[in-house]
């Protein structure tokens, strides 16, 4: 649940919205050399001015920027830290049904925070925009330092890049990258923002026993890389100001209306759970891929879950009373005043977007306020 002045809010978004026509048509002629950094940032700003209008005007407390001036939701951050560098692999992501571009990063050097962090300045945009509406919270979403290790691992010249920075020295690549995103958060909070949530498929990805095969048959390696995900991510949330609500979005694929891995949160429950050092979940429980809410009982006493019982994937609107259903049967698990319901994921978690219209988009969110607004009254 989000805190907007003194009230509670119980409906809430994920954050990317799908980018309009205008935006991908600028982008294309960026690429193409026909407008240059300036003309592109411009149509940027003016059409995120846009979005956060349209944002406040559907009953929305707390925006974003839609990711608009991002191509990938996790990959360009990544590229903003200094030792790390934008690469292409062989393959892209393998989704359910489809094959991502093959953009990826790989380390260059020790890996540090660079002031002019993208993630930042795009955020000192954002704030301006709402600095003066007290009813409206500037949200900051970053992929995980789990996420981002998952990266620097993915494929053979991925793990030999970074062992020749790093060696077998995985203390201090925990180090290190809990450092960049640390001093990130805090250079964040500086600017103003007081939500930070950080998107991570890498426990989507653990629950998918299918996705097991692909890394180890050992129970105990797949132990251990729970604890090295949830390594990174608290290192980089310790000892950050007590006003800086800090939430994470746990993921299993969202391209192009496609998924990449299934399976209920049970196997990731205890460490995600019970040990990541967050004040709330967002959880994506849209369809049956995500399993049950048993699992919810093992998240911390006074934590807030943000259930994502509205899809994203598809433009069909999903029956209220089916939600308000969904959310009271979470509530065996979760004291509902710590319950939230919000759409599953981001309309777009990359540039190409989901395949719906962005008026269907609007309507989502309209269905998840209204119906939030039956179910919670405070």
């Amino acid at each position: 649940m989000t805190q907007v002045a003194t009230k509670t809010i119980h409906f809430d978004i994920v954050g990317s919205f799908l980018r309009p026509k205008e935006l991908k048509e600028a982008r294309s002629a960026f690429n193409k050399k026909e407008i240059d950094q300036a003309q592109l940032t411009a149509i940027e700003n003016k059409l995120i001015q846009d979005l956060v209008k349209k944002e406040i005007q559907h009953g929305l407390k707390t925006v974003t920027d839609g990711e608009f001036r991002r191509s990938y939701w996790h990959l360009d951050t990544f590229w903003g830290f200094d030792g790390i560098k934008h690469t292409h692999q062989e393959h892209g992501y393998i989704f359910h049904d489809i094959e991502t571009r093959n953009d990826s990063a790989q380390v260059e050097g020790k890996i540090k925070f660079n002031p002019n962090h993208p993630d930042l300045l795009a955020f000192k945009f954002l704030q301006a925009q709402v600095a003066d509406n007290e009813d409206v919270i500037a949200r900051q979403s970053i992929p995980s330092p789990a996420q981002c290790y998952a990266e620097l691992v993915r494929g053979p010249e991925n793990i030999a890049a970074l062992k020749s920075v790093y060696g077998d020295d995985l203390d201090a690549v925990i180090h290190d990258l809990g450092l960049a995103y640390h001093d990130l958060i805090l250079a964040l909070y500086e600017a103003g923002c007081r939500d930070v949530k950080i998107d991570d498929c890498t426990w989507g990805m653990l629950s998918d026993k299918d996705f097991w095969k692909l890394m180890t048959d050992d129970v105990d390696d797949l132990q251990r890389l729970q604890e090295i995900y949830l390594a990174f991510n608290n290192e980089a949330i310790r000892d950050i100001p007590e006003d800086l609500r800090i939430s994470t979005h746990v993921c299993r694929g969202n391209y192009a209306s496609s998924w990449a891995a299934q399976g209920g949160y049970d196997t990731v429950a205890k460490e995600l759970f019970g040990k990541e050092n967050v004040n709330a979940y967002y959880l994506e429980f849209d369809d049956d891929r995500s399993g049950d809410f048993a699992p919810l009982a093992e998240v911390t006493e006074g934590k807030d879950v943000v259930l994502g019982l509205v899809t994203s994937k598809k433009p069909e609107l999903e029956d209220p009373a089916v939600l308000i259903k969904r959310v009271n049967e979470a509530a065996q698990y979760v004291d509902l005043k710590h319950l939230s319901l919000s759409t599953q994921c981001g309309f777009a978690s990359t540039e190409e977007g989901n395949h719906l219209t962005e008026e269907q988009q609007w309507q989502k969110i309209e269905l998840v306020v209204n119906t939030a607004k039956q179910i919670w009254h405070d």
